[in-house]
């Protein structure tokens, strides 16, 4: 955490901030080590304090070994704010994309209006360090393991929902403390739906099955979408899974420290619009991923000035969607190097045609 609290001061010093209040869960966590559910964090210069409640006192002295545990009684604004003026802090900085309206209403009872400065701190976390990386790795595993389990249960009649829980049944029996998101199960015209959460649609011979899931393993996500068919696959069926599959592959080859998150997604985009399905394809290619499901970077078209830096994790998740149809994803989860991409997920991306 040392390493950490560094990082996070240099930034302080760029912004000129004598201190920083710490209250999103993710950035909460990943500065001190605190799991628990409830808390802030006042980072000044010299000091750091992690506010909680007598539920945690014990949890917080055991993990955030680096910070001076304050315990509040019914609200813990009044110690935050008491904690301001005791050390006499004049510039402090807030989350403002995670703070509400009332919770700033309570840091300006602490210092001046023209004294709260607003910042993000999320891009600290994009670059995963060792221990990062192992543990994110793990939660691909147990993702890729329930992948290969869930194969056998496939099958017409067995619904959406059945297989959503038949996944996050195995993900947990494999070391899993939950899921990352709602898992996804899109079966036949379903399959459209590129966030179509598991619904009572039982699976018919003949149907492709996207499913997007991941484990969360230690607080690491790990995402990972394959679409199979139950039945024998039509040419169609087919011929679409293979143009998603270039493209996924050609996303995945861009993928290296120094390119930019747009040519990333230009990569997979331009092979789809090749083959005239680039009008069923309207989300970004990828996103980044530890602590929560979504971090940065973004691989999007949008994302004009994101770079990639070596370890980062990201996800290559190219898919044609047609309505009245369905649909095919094709996701990885994967890490940037210096010079080329190491793809975590081993998953299988041939297609799969099971047995009716």
């Amino acid at each position: 955490m040392t390493d950490r609290l560094i990082k996070l001061r240099a930034f302080m010093a760029d912004k000129n901030l004598s201190a920083l209040i710490v209250n999103k869960p993710e950035n909460r966590r990943y500065f001190s080590g605190f799991t628990g559910t409830a808390g802030m964090l006042l980072i000044s210069r010299e000091k750091s304090f992690l506010i909680t409640d007598f539920r945690y006192i014990e949890q917080a002295a055991m993990q955030a070994a680096h910070y001076e545990i304050v315990k509040h009684d019914i609200n813990p604004y009044e110690t935050l704010i008491s904690l301001i003026k005791d050390q006499c802090l004049d510039r402090v900085g807030f989350e403002s994309d995670f703070t509400t309206v009332a919770i700033y209403q309570n840091f300006v009872q602490a210092i001046d209006e023209e004294n709260l400065v607003p910042v993000t701190i999320d891009h600290l976390r994009v670059i995963k360090d060792f221990k990062e990386l192992n543990l994110i790795k793990q939660a691909v595993r147990i993702a890729d393991d329930a992948f290969s389990h869930i194969l056998s249960f496939l099958k017409p009649g067995v619904s959406e929902q059945d297989i959503a829980l038949e996944l996050e049944y195995k993900m947990r029996q494999l070391g899993a403390e939950k899921v990352a998101f709602d898992i996804i199960v899109a079966s036949g015209v379903r399959g459209a739906l590129p966030h179509g959460v598991a619904s009572p649609k039982k699976i018919a011979s003949g149907d492709l099955v996207t499913m997007d899931f991941g484990a969360v393993y230690q607080g690491y996500h790990s995402d990972i979408t394959r679409t199979v068919c139950v039945g024998k696959a039509t040419r169609k069926q087919h011929e679409i899974y293979d143009v998603v599959l270039k493209a996924q592959l050609a996303g995945l080859q861009e993928i290296k420290s120094g390119n930019s998150c747009q040519s990333v997604d230009s990569a997979a985009r331009i092979v789809i619009k090749k083959h005239n399905y680039g009008e069923y394809f309207g989300h970004g290619l990828g996103h980044g991923v530890g602590l929560f499901i979504h971090e940065e970077p973004r691989l999007s078209p949008s994302n004009q000035q994101g770079v990639l830096a070596e370890n980062m994790v990201v996800t290559v998740e190219p898919g044609i969607y047609i309505p009245e149809w369905g649909g095919v994803r094709i996701e990885d989860t994967v890490v940037v190097t210096a010079h080329n991409v190491e793809i975590l997920t081993k998953s299988s991306k041939q297609f799969i045609e099971l047995d009716s």
